[in-house]
């Protein structure tokens, strides 16, 4: 039986990648997967793991015949990876990503895509880990969460569905944003909690009685700072691409701590427990609506 994708070329063969070939093939909707990345150690970790099925020696060639070309890198690394593989992509041949900031990989495709730009439709899959790498990949990171979309006006409506499908055989839920819109998203809902994540876990490895601290650090440490185990170069990357958004927030973040900080000096028990039953009311709400969609 003939699958849906002949072939995918993956750049990027780790968590993101990996997953994305692992439940493609799971779905049995891959035929061979072939994968590039910057370190040969971890493109033959992915081979010996079954995560791909070749590493490419040539992107001209594996590109050539490609059904669809998958960026899952750091979005630091994107735009010299279209120019590279841009004159070699076949005529039918689709691009999607995985980078978690829209707006700078729309403007890297337009500057190195040319003719391509039309086959190219960026996405963005709200799943991960802390753990990276081949040996994290799961052939379940994607079931059942949200994928989202940005679509260029030049995407044709095939290439738009063929790679919702894509995401769609991973068991993602897919939805569509603008660039602009996603980047205003995901700059308060993401970016922000993982710059003050990782701004407090520096700032306590900071203090002379770092490891005191660490060591009677229970749930509530453990909780909000889980994600500061993340890849720092990744959010190196996002945080630059996404920096103006990003700013907005942080800057509205800092002006709420600035009210907590009026109240807490004022001793103004009210305002804390007004603010504080406010944010429990939104975050309650929230995890029942969430918890009601995995039902």
């Amino acid at each position: 039986m003939q699958t849906p994708f002949r072939k995918i070329v993956i750049f990027g063969v780790g968590l993101i990648g990996g997953s994305f070939a692992l439940a493609l093939r799971k779905a049995n909707a891959v035929g061979e997967v072939v994968g590039f990345g910057r370190r040969e150690s971890a493109l033959r970790e992915a081979l010996q793991l079954g995560v791909i099925d070749r590493i490419g020696q040539s992107e001209a060639e594996e590109v050539r015949d490609a059904d669809l070309v998958l960026l899952a890198t750091p979005v630091g690394q994107m735009a010299e990876i279209m120019r590279r593989i841009a004159p070699h992509l076949g005529e039918s041949t689709l691009l999607t990503d995985a980078g978690s900031t829209k707006s700078d990989v729309v403007a890297a495709a337009r500057e190195n895509l040319g003719v391509a730009l039309s086959r190219f439709v960026p996405a963005h899959p709200i799943a991960g880990a802390e753990k990276s790498g081949a040996a994290a990949a799961l052939a379940d990171l994607y079931q059942g969460r949200k994928v989202v979309l940005t679509p260029l006006p030049e995407n044709t409506p095939a290439a738009l569905a063929r790679v919702r499908f894509a995401w769609e055989q991973c068991g993602a839920t897919v939805s569509e944003l603008s660039a602009g819109q996603h980047d205003r998203v995901f700059a308060a809902v993401s970016h922000l909690p993982h710059l003050l994540s990782f701004a407090l876990v520096h700032d306590i490895a900071q203090k002379s009685e770092r490891d005191l601290l660490l060591s009677f650090a229970a749930g509530g440490f453990r909780d909000f700072t889980r994600i500061a185990a993340s890849s720092p170069e990744m959010w190196r990357d996002i945080c630059l691409a996404n920096r103006e958004a990003l700013l907005q927030e942080l800057d509205s973040y800092r002006a709420e701590l600035d009210r907590l900080r009026v109240a807490l000096a004022s001793a103004d028990a009210e305002k804390l427990e007004t603010i504080f039953a406010v944010a429990r009311e939104v975050r309650c709400r929230w995890q029942a609506d969430e918890s009601g969609k995995e039902k």
